[in-house]
Formats: C-alpha cells, structure tokens, sequence
C-alpha cells in the first residue's frame, strides 16, 4: 500500500465514522456531565471503537466465509445502510438512549455502536479487510483505520471547545455536510458492487 492509499483509506473511513454527528450526540449526552466524565467517556469510547474496528478488520474474511456472502454482495448491502445513516445526517434526526443510569455504560453501544460504528462503517470494514492484500497490507489498512479512528476520539476530547467555537448550529451543518459527503461514498460502494455483479455476464 502506497502513502496516498493510506491517506485515501484513512480519509474515506474518518468520513464513515461520521465524526461531527458522533460528537453532536456525545454533548447531548455530556451536557449535564463534569469535564473528568466526559473525558473519560471519550478516552472509553474511543478504545472501544479501535478494538471493535481491528477485529472486523481482520476478520472479515472468516465472517464472509462463515456466511457465504461474497464482497460484492456486502458491499452493496454496507453501501445501502451506509446511503440511510446519511440521509438521517441530512436530516438532522437521532435518538439518545431513553435511560442513562450510569454514563459511562453509554461509552460503547450507543456511543461507539452503533453511532459511530453503524451498520455501513461496519460494513466498510469487512470490505477493506477483504480487499487487503496480504498481511503487510491488512497492517497498513489497520494503521489507517486506527488513525482514523483516534482522530475522531481527540474531536471527542476536544468537543466542549468545537461547541464553543462554531455552536450548535455549526455542528448542525457539519453534519449535514457530512451526511452529503456519506452519500456519495455510498453510491460508490453500491455502484462497484452491482458493476462487479454484471462484469461476468458481459
């Protein structure tokens, strides 16, 4: 894997994590909470999406083996989840946990999944993992991912000032921005699914 396709996997899956509505939900959740809480809650969420990310990753394979689904298949059924997480970003609609007895327990479902971690981010995962080429490369798609990954958790960790500096509204249209950003990334998982389907009969 080359420099500039560690920066395009790590780009595209940073986008997929839909890092402005995870952190949109994180202050709605934190609003009422002390700086050393939503800290921690950050530093758990995180760990937790990079642990959850590397074993999709490297199990991809056996989980498509397992079930008989092919790569094209799933890329078609990740790319149509992931096309309704953005339309939902579009249009600004999530739900926050009806109860929230203990904070932290919110780090890893539905902070980490499914918020940031839905059905296409882990769809996309299964298919990167399946696309790497040999171990150095499954690595190198680890690395990007990890990193992609950690910069959402900093954007966690630095939330209160994004709050304060662009507001409600801001994070509103970088959302939004990001849901348009998720569709077209979409359209092109589903469109290479389908064409690959269709390549045969050709």
């Amino acid at each position: 894997m080359t420099l500039a396709e560690f920066f395009a996997v790590y780009v595209k899956f940073f986008f997929i994590l839909t890092p402005f509505f995870v952190i949109a939900v994180f202050l709605a959740m934190t609003e009422y909470e002390s700086d050393a809480v939503r800290r921690a809650l950050a530093l758990r969420s995180t760990i937790g999406m990079v642990i959850i990310s590397i074993v999709l990753l490297f199990f991809g394979d056996t989980i498509f083996a397992l079930f008989g689904i092919t790569v094209d298949a799933f890329r078609i059924g990740a790319g149509s989840l992931l096309f309704l997480t953005a339309v939902s970003l579009v249009e600004g609609k999530f739900q926050l946990p009806a109860s929230k007895a203990s904070i932290m327990d919110l780090a890893i479902v539905p902070l980490a999944i499914p918020t940031a971690l839905g059905p296409g981010a882990v769809g996309a995962l299964l298919v990167m993992g399946s696309e790497a080429q040999g171990y150095a490369g499954l690595a190198w798609t680890a690395g990007a991912v990890t990193l992609a990954v950690l910069c959402v958790g900093i954007l966690l960790l630095s939330a209160q000032y994004i709050k304060r500096l662009i507001g409600r509204s801001g994070l509103s249209m970088l959302s939004k921005i990001t849901g348009l950003i998720l569709a077209a990334l979409s359209c092109q998982m589903i469109f290479t699914g389908v064409a690959a389907f269709l390549k045969p009969a050709a």
